[in-house]
């Protein structure tokens, strides 16, 4: 295990996956979380489905750890062997698993367990050793699925020295295969195309661009706030955040299926969100992270050690609930269920999801969609189980929790019929948490449109109607293009539908002021009659 240890120093995640992080039950205080880990392949089901697709990234995978024990020395013939043996152990942690699905319950993935009976328990692992060569100096961890360590423990002492030593020089080589020559990058590439049919390489100034934002970060994201992302911007998008929970906080008291009891502690949540919007108050701190020019490889594990470092010092001590998981450049957002917030980093905050000069139509379809998405994970099926101070107690009432289920379920069930790609359906019960946020998003951004004097509109812009115009901004923000093979994968390891169609008919088809903004009758595709369209919040 001290192999192990000195590589989740270095931020390599082999044989499991750790992390510090804020204890779900006492969410002002951050805890060692340990997880299931271990594999290769992107989830546990690629190592027991047989369909050719799924079959196809299998042999690409091990084509991939083939060519590295290769190019690391090791000939052909006895390489094949070597893959053989690792799949194989590969294979006896995936069966120790849970499934995408299952790891969607919180409750269920929570087992806070001292040190001492793990050590008890799981006397191979050596978790006190580990602790101390982790530099965890704390009694417990929140072990999220024991039953992966209880089977980890067990193929300690049952597989042979040589094929363990297999296992962690592939994987070693695979984690750093894209920091090494062209040789080792062009082999991880291929195995890449398998699963995202990305055709081309990326150029590698764009390729350094990411792993710059990746490892430093905050430092980037000075620069890049500096030249995108103005002060009018901020203010603007503050102002859509709090319109947005004024109407949010109106559409829990139009609730015809909840408690009055239950949507005050409901609303009470929503006044709660810290709202974090463009970039940090603080910025990190760089310094200790050695870049030297013509070191590269270097250089990447000086940020992944300061990484480390960073993570540890938070071990037993409070949250800082100012941190961001996200850099400023990043196109994306995110709702955290422990701090109760929603973020926004400066990256998203650009066409087509935003723009200062745009009317209200194509803002608030546009960004006030992804702002009204990130609020409703807060009442998802997920995050609906975290308070207001981001602990996981239950605050609904039996009876509102009982016709909540029924909603939620009601959302998996249609999503469960969409055809993706030839036979394969978007996986309801995966993807529930989004979904439900798409369909409260797009409602709640509607409704604060219909605030704004444009929303009380008619007059058209370029031959569209206000209400036109925010459903065109709506599809825009989700145009896109994939190749098969990263639809497929999507459908097997993402939360989210896939982008594009599903994430805009799914919402559109249950969502009335778009059938009368469009004119949509019975008998077309996104027709669902009115008693049937799902409206949860």
């Amino acid at each position: 295990m001290g192999y192990i240890a000195a590589a989740q120093r270095r931020n390599d995640d082999i044989l499991f996956d750790m992390g510090i992080g804020a204890d779900e039950h006492n969410s002002a205080m951050n805890i060692a979380i340990f997880s299931q880990g271990g594999l290769g392949l992107p989830d546990r089901d690629y190592y027991f489905k047989q369909d050719p697709a799924t079959q196809a990234v299998v042999k690409a995978y091990q084509t991939f750890l083939r060519q590295l024990f290769v190019l690391d020395g090791v000939d052909s013939v006895a390489a094949g062997q070597k893959v053989e043996k690792v799949f194989a152990l590969e294979k006896e942690m995936a069966a120790s698993h849970k499934t995408n699905v299952e790891l969607r319950d919180p409750n269920a993935n929570y087992h806070k367990m001292a040190l001492a009976g793990l050590d008890h328990s799981m006397p191979a692992f050596a978790w006190k050793k580990t602790f101390d060569e982790l530099g965890f100096h704390v009694d417990s961890a929140n072990v999220q699925q024991p039953a992966f360590y209880a089977k980890v423990n067990q193929l300690l002492t049952s597989t042979p020295l040589d094929t363990w030593k297999d296992y962690l020089r592939a994987h070693t080589l695979a984690n750093y295969a894209n920091r090494l020559s062209s040789a080792f990058v062009n082999v991880a590439f291929q195995y890449n195309k398998a699963e995202s049919g990305q055709q081309k390489i990326k150029p590698r100034a764009e390729r350094m661009a990411q792993v710059v934002n990746a490892t430093l970060g905050e430092a980037l994201g000075q620069v890049y706030v500096k030249r995108y992302f103005t002060p009018e911007a901020k203010q603007r998008m503050t102002e859509l955040v709090n319109n947005l929970q004024t109407a949010y906080a109106a559409r829990i008291d139009k609730l015809d299926w909840m408690s009055d009891g239950t949507k005050k502690i409901a609303k009470e949540k929503l006044v709660a969100f810290i709202k974090k919007i463009g970039y940090p108050d603080k910025w990190r701190d760089y310094s200790k992270v050695k870049v030297e020019r013509g070191d590269y490889f270097g250089n990447r594990v000086s940020a992944d050690v300061n990484d480390y470092e960073y993570s540890l010092a938070k071990l037993g001590k409070p949250v800082d609930r100012t941190e961001w998981g996200m850099t400023p450049p990043t196109i994306n957002a995110y709702y955290n269920p422990t701090f109760n917030e929603i973020v926004f980093p400066a990256g998203i905050l650009q066409s087509p999801f935003f723009d200062l000069s745009a009317d209200d139509a194509v803002n608030y379809g546009g960004i006030a969609m992804a702002i009204g998405h990130e609020m409703t994970h807060a009442f998802d099926d997920e995050g609906s189980q975290y308070d207001k101070d981001g602990n996981l107690k239950n605050w609904w009432s039996k009876e509102d929790s009982t016709r909540f289920a029924a909603k939620t379920k009601s959302v998996s069930t249609l999503y469960n019929t969409f055809v993706v790609l030839d036979t394969l359906h978007v996986n309801g019960a995966l993807t529930n948490g989004e979904n439900i946020a798409d369909i409260g998003g797009l409602a709640v951004a509607y409704d604060a449109f219909k605030l704004t004097p444009q929303g009380k509109d008619s007059v058209k812009i370029d031959g569209f109607t206000p209400n036109q115009r925010f459903f065109l901004s709506y599809a825009r923000i989700w145009r896109t293009k994939m190749k098969d093979e990263l639809t497929r994968t999507m459908i097997n390891t993402n939360p989210h539908s896939p982008p594009g169609e599903w994430r805009v008919d799914g919402p559109l088809m249950n969502f009335t002021p778009f059938y009368e903004t469009f004119h949509v009758e019975q008998g077309q595709k996104m027709y669902r009659p009115a008693g049937e369209r799902i409206i949860i919040w």
